[in-house]
């Protein structure tokens, strides 16, 4: 996410920095690197002089000399940035019945966003139905079916009838007993007098508690018209915003939507069902600074992990017995958190390390060997792998079983003594998500490096 732009901040603060006179050729040259990377992460260009302009008044005044001048100059340059990418807008749940409607143009990704919101809810506990109010497009129907029975989600359809209206009255007595419904609803190429007329009526009978926009990221500067132009037809209570990691610039979209008061609640990161997360400015600002997102790593972890599986897990660690099965379970989880580009720039001090490629990536094969591997095991080898390194006939007999190489069996006895050794590093897992700290994760990208293999 905005990559380019973040290495460009992260070289600025430190050229200030480590400047030992801050005279007019360096902030020159920074402030023409900054305008150039707003600009072409799509930030509007009245900002981009807005906050340009300030970084050069501070150094310019005279009064201000030697450290106190860079201090004040980084900081201005941090908040505003800050500034431009708007107010922390957190989406919380009301008491009782939650009733959220999505709206969006064709494209814009409301259906698998609608997805993702409800794992990520269903997650943390909450009885979440999903009900398709889309009778426009043909395959919407199927697709909220398809999405929701991957995902284990509840969800109501009808695909014969083509009034939305009919449809969310048909389900409304059993839509009570849940505790969110997340609606999604019709798009079009525009917004026009059609659809507008359709939302409105269904906001006046199914009487949200939310109505969200969803813009996906490459829409750039015309992100501010349109989040103008729902918020007067509809009143949008905020915005969610997909397809970040994208070659998108993605600039363009959270700013507009900070110009128009339209908070930002949500951004969805990859294709994946976990690959959303919310969008608080500071921690967003942080790891474009390279200093991580430890809460956002947390919430991830969170959201990967089968809360029963997780407290067999904490057990198993509380009476020192880590079984193979344990280690199988973790780095599904791992896995399910996408990319490592993703999670190091979580980590403070990871955020520039050099990982190599596909660490996590692409790891259902491996699994699927891991498997098949302890499905030819003993009861006794699965619950103490160390017996596989005292008698290697056992490695034969299992790789003979399993049809996979020996090297393979031995891959999995390395992740399994990665595992322990997480477990013996300085601090505790923490034993709420059962997944590594990240004192742990720093520790081990140092010890392991290119060792590591997830």
């Amino acid at each position: 996410m905005l990559e380019r732009l973040g290495e460009v901040i992260r070289k600025a603060t430190n050229k200030i920095a480590n400047a030992i006179f801050l005279d007019k050729n360096l902030v020159d040259s920074v402030v023409k690197d900054l305008q150039r990377a707003l600009i072409e992460a799509d930030v509007n260009v009245s900002l981009v002089k807005q906050l340009t302009d300030k970084v050069k008044k501070v150094a310019l005044d005279e009064r201000l000399k030697g450290i106190e001048k860079k201090e004040h100059m980084i900081k201005i340059l941090h908040d505003e940035l800050l500034n431009i990418l708007g107010e922390y807008k957190q989406l919380k749940l009301q008491k009782g019945q939650n009733r959220i409607m999505l709206l969006g143009l064709y494209g814009s990704g409301k259906t698998t966003t609608i997805a993702k919101l409800g794992n990520h809810f269903s997650k943390r506990g909450n009885k979440v139905a999903l009900i398709g109010l889309d009778v426009h497009r043909p395959a919407a129907p199927e697709q909220l079916k398809q999405l929701a029975e991957k995902n284990k989600l509840n969800y109501f359809i009808d695909e014969k009838e083509k009034n939305p209206l009919k449809i969310w009255k048909s389900f409304e007595k059993q839509l009570e007993d849940y505790d969110l419904i997340l609606i999604d609803t019709a798009g079009r190429h525009t917004l026009d007098k059609e659809l507008i007329s359709e939302l409105k009526e269904l906001n006046k009978t199914i009487k949200p508690t939310e109505s969200i926009l969803i813009m996906p990221a490459d829409i750039g500067q015309a992100a501010k018209t349109q989040a103008k132009e729902f918020q007067e037809a509809i009143k949008i209570s905020g915005v969610i915003i997909t397809r970040m990691d994208s070659t998108a610039k993605g600039g363009g979209a959270l700013t507009a939507c900070a110009e128009t008061n339209a908070g930002v609640y949500f951004i969805t990161t990859g294709e994946k069902i976990n690959d959303i997360e919310e969008f608080n400015p500071s921690s967003f600002l942080s790891r474009l600074l390279g200093m991580g997102d430890l809460q956002t790593l947390i919430e991830k972890i969170k959201s990967v992990t089968d809360e029963s599986q997780q407290e067999k897990m904490q057990k198993n660690l509380e009476e020192g017995k880590l079984t193979l099965l344990d280690v199988v379970e973790q780095t599904k989880s791992l896995s399910s958190l996408g990319g490592f580009d993703k999670i190091k720039s979580m980590i403070p001090g990871l955020g520039g390390a050099k990982i190599p490629e596909n660490l996590i990536e692409n790891q259902e094969a491996k699994i699927a060997k891991w498997q098949h591997i302890i499905k030819s095991m003993t009861p006794e080898e699965i619950n103490n792998p160390e017996l596989l390194e005292k008698q290697t006939s056992r490695i034969s007999r299992i790789a003979k079983g399993s049809g996979v190489a020996t090297s393979e069996i031995r891959a999995l006895l390395k992740q399994y003594k990665m595992l322990n050794e997480m477990i013996k590093t300085g601090s505790s897992m923490d034993m709420e998500s059962g997944m590594p700290s990240q004192k742990q994760l720093q520790k081990l990208a140092k010890k392991f490096g290119k060792k590591m293999r997830f």
